[in-house]
This record gives structure tokens, C-alpha cells and sequence, in this order.
């Protein structure tokens, strides 16, 4: 694996473990880190020992490890950007958030802190999200005289409904992790001690399925959810008979007949 000066990366048991770690900057978002994440992901997908990817946040410089998760961009490097260097920093941060959504890894997003701008962005691009107590959601983007550049407008809608979506946009309101479990933002909230272990018996237990099926599952699922529901069905039964034909289908459906457990090996 390639070495960086903003991520930590730990790979045990079939499970990536991808910190992002700025520090003084609460985790915040500049190009470099894209770039290593861009890098990273790339790497974490063509490796067969990794079926999970559990993406957090590191601690602060006082080592608080439930201060941020990622505070949002780093505006400092954002202050003086031209309408060209914006649109191609957005377009820079699209890359690894899509790798995130479409890598044959499963990704869970394990939020410790804040969440704000480009961390709830982030966020949203994993296929799960966890959150610790103290966690805390936003977009405040419209109250510095922008508007969220990493995915932020299509995403929050898709994830929680157009009205909520503008509601948060609009207002700059942030939420508190019940909230963000409420409205569908995230997918469980756990004490902050409980967090990371939360997230690694999630992907164990993913990791213990069929990884095939499950990247297949993924795709079917990414790639139908703007479809029309006929032709999505439809794509879901050609790739269903793409399963069929593997070992693990065989293997799975024969240890059930058999009241056995099964090897399941394909990725």
C-alpha cells in the first residue's frame, strides 16, 4: 500500500479500517486528502483479503476521539477559489465519494463527531453509516454564500426526501445523531465507546456472506434505484442468473440441503 500524510490505514480479518487523520484541521477535507483517498480506495478494491471498509475519523490534536469525523472542506484552502478551481475541486472530490458508492467492497461509514459540509458528504457516499452518540450532521454551506459541492443536494435527497433535504440545506441547521436515525440519515446510533466495535461486528458479519453476491447485491441495488421499476427488475434478473452460475451458489444452496455449514470463497 502506498504511504500517506493524511489517512491510516489497518487491515485485519478480511476488514479495512480507513482513518482519515488531519489533526489540527478536525479531519477537514482539502485536495491532498482527496487525492490519498482517491489513491487508497483504488488500492482497498483490487485487494481479495479486504471484503469490508470501515471509513472514521482520527482524533483532534488533544487526542479527542469523538471530536470530529470530518468538520467539512477545508475552507482555508477554498477562500480564494475562481468559479474554475471550485467547479474542479468539487469535481476532484466526486472521484474517491464514487469509489466509496460503486467499490465491490462493502463501505461503512463510522461517524465519530461532527459531520458537517464535506464530512456529512462524505458520509453519504458509504453504503452504512453508523454514528456515535455525540455525532453531529449538516450542510451549512448557504450561510458562507455557497452551496454543498461534493454531493451534498442529490445525495441528502435521495437519502432522507426532498423536503427534509432543502429544509437542512436552506436553514444550515445541524442535527444530532437521533435526529440523522430518525430521518433516515443514518442507520444505527451507538454509545461513542461502542462505536467502532459496532461497526467491525457489522462488517464481520457481511464479510461472513457471500462476497460476490454482495458486491452484486450492491451493484444491483446502485444501479437500479434511479431505473424504472421494469427495466431495474429486469436488470436484477440477469444478475441473478449471473449468481447462479458461480461456486458459491452451488456451495451455498448445497451446504443448506446438506444442514452444513458453507465455504463461501467467490469475490
Amino acid at each position: 500500500m502506498s504511504e500517506f500524510n493524511n489517512l491510516k490505514l489497518e487491515v485485519a480479518d478480511e476488514i479495512a479500517v480507513l482513518t482519515i487523520s488531519r489533526p489540527a484541521a478536525l479531519n477537514a477535507l482539502n485536495s491532498e486528502t482527496l487525492d490519498e483517498l482517491n489513491v487508497a480506495l483504488t488500492e482497498i478494491e483490487a485487494r481479495d483479503d479486504v471484503k469490508v471498509l470501515i471509513l472514521t475519523g482520527g482524533p483532534d490534536k488533544k487526542d479527542n476521539a469523538f471530536k470530529s469525523f470530518v468538520a467539512g472542506a477545508d475552507i482555508s484552502e477554498m477562500v480564494n477559489f475562481t468559479a474554475a478551481e471550485a467547479r474542479a475541486f468539487g469535481m476532484r472530490a466526486s472521484v474517491p465519494f464514487f469509489k466509496l458508492m460503486n467499490m465491490r467492497q462493502v463501505t461503512i461509514c463510522a461517524v465519530n463527531g461532527f459531520a458537517l459540509g464535506g464530512g456529512c458528504e462524505i458520509s453519504m457516499a458509504c453504503d452504512i453509516r453508523i454514528a456515535s452518540e455525540n455525532a453531529t450532521f449538516g450542510q451549512p454551506e448557504c450561510g458562507l454564500g455557497i452551496i454543498p459541492g461534493f454531493g451534498g443536494t442529490q445525495r441528502l435527497a435521495r437519502l432522507v426526501g426532498m423536503g427534509r433535504a432543502k429544509e437542512l440545506i436552506f436553514t444550515c441547521d445541524s442535527i444530532d445523531a437521533n435526529e440523522a436515525y430518525r430521518i433516515g440519515l443514518v442507520n444505527k446510533v451507538v454509545p461513542c465507546e461502542e462505536l467502532m466495535d459496532t461497526a467491525k461486528a457489522m462488517a464481520k458479519k457481511i464479510a461472513s456472506k457471500g462476497s460476490y453476491a454482495v458486491s452484486i447485491a450492491k451493484a444491483a441495488i446502485n444501479n437500479g434505484y434511479d431505473m424504472d421499476i421494469k427495466n431495474a427488475v429486469e436488470m436484477e434478473a440477469n444478475l441473478f442468473g449471473i449468481t447462479c452460475s458461480t461456486h458459491d451458489k452451488a456451495e451455498g444452496m448445497g451446504a443448506f440441503l446438506e444442514r452444513r455449514a458453507a465455504t463461501l470463497t467467490d469475490f
